[in-house]
């Protein structure tokens, strides 16, 4: 009796799949994490901000290449409007929607430009370490020896020097610098010292998991049958590991977004004149003891609202990727 209502509920299961002609198959990693990413609304409301922030970084970029072409669009420089020095947020126009600076610029195209610095640090910096990060791990993972004690002496040694002071150091060493025509002095050179300095989380993370993958069966077996190590790592390895390069990617957008500020604060980051958060919380800084409150709001709104979103969305990204959560 107990075999034939097994053999019944077994056998509705593959009559519904034989009559639709569809076959019953299990999710990949890639395609569970995107189903429970859309589930969450969370996840989905900071993702549609972060599309929203890269919008505007876009149309900035857009913006300034358009004030260089055509010469009835001013451009930031040219901003400059001394009937409108200091004024407070209102309706009257859409240049005191946020206020207006001491030179008379409109705060919130100096909110928006600074976005767009703030997005390039953030893409082009993770650009540069999460690759590196990921290369450097797998192959300190997969080969291990003499290369794994040299890439972890390596990532030891940078550790052991406090990050802001690391990263202070090396855009000094920079200053004066001219590569293919990129002045390293300004953000270009701010892209590759955040990119020095934050492949270390991403090379930790992926040596311990290649470690753990190296000794699986079907490396073993590739081995076995002679395949190239390279070809291996390549083929078999660095694809299961490339879900921690994306959360890591999504995690350091956070941390290079917050490095640019301070860094712009100080009068390290991007080159004067530059609009870019840190420097407007630098400007407004003193504004504060006349009451001129609206620039600091508008820069420390603007990161918060990103730096958030990034970070829900990251851990939520972390989550979607977790193995053991793939049941619930």
């Amino acid at each position: 009796m107990a075999q034939e209502t097994t053999d019944r509920s077994t056998g509705g299961t593959d009559g519904a799949a034989a009559s639709t002609g569809v076959m019953i198959a299990g999710r990949s990693l890639w395609s569970d994490a995107r189903r429970r990413l859309m589930r969450d609304k969370s996840a989905m409301i900071c993702f549609a901000i972060i599309v929203l922030y890269a919008i505007v970084s876009i149309g900035g970029v857009v913006y300034e290449i358009l004030a260089d072409r055509y010469e009835d669009i001013p451009s930031f420089a040219e901003m400059d409007d001394s009937s409108m020095i200091d004024q407070p947020p209102s309706f009257k126009s859409w240049k005191t929607l946020l206020g207006t600076d001491w030179y008379g610029k409109p705060v919130i195209i100096k909110a928006f430009l600074g976005a767009k610095v703030s997005m390039s640090v953030g893409l082009i910096s993770n650009v540069i370490a999460v690759p590196l990060g990921m290369l450097l791990g797998a192959i300190a993972g997969f080969y291990g020896r003499w290369l794994d004690s040299i890439i972890v002496w390596v990532f030891s040694t940078l550790m052991s020097i406090p990050g802001l002071v690391l990263l202070i150091a090396i855009k000094y060493a920079f200053t004066g610098i001219t590569v293919w025509g990129l002045d390293l002095s300004g953000i270009h050179g701010l892209y590759i010292a955040l990119g020095i300095i934050s492949w270390i989380g991403t090379c930790r993370l992926v040596r311990a998991e290649v470690m753990k993958i190296r000794e699986l069966d079907y490396i073993v077996a590739a081995r076995a049958n002679g395949t190239h190590g390279f070809v291996i790592l390549l083929r078999h390895v660095i694809p299961n590991v490339l879900h921690l390069g994306i959360i890591n990617f999504s995690l350091g957008f956070v941390g290079a977004i917050k490095a640019e500020v301070m860094l712009s604060y100080l009068g390290l980051g991007v080159e004067p004149g530059t609009p870019s958060w840190g420097s407007m919380i630098n400007a407004a800084r003193m504004n504060l003891y006349s009451g001129k409150w609206w620039e600091l709001t508008a820069a420390v709104g603007a990161m918060f609202f990103l730096v958030l979103a990034l970070n829900i969305f990251g851990d939520r990204l972390r989550d979607a990727f977790d193995p053991k959560l793939r049941t619930a």
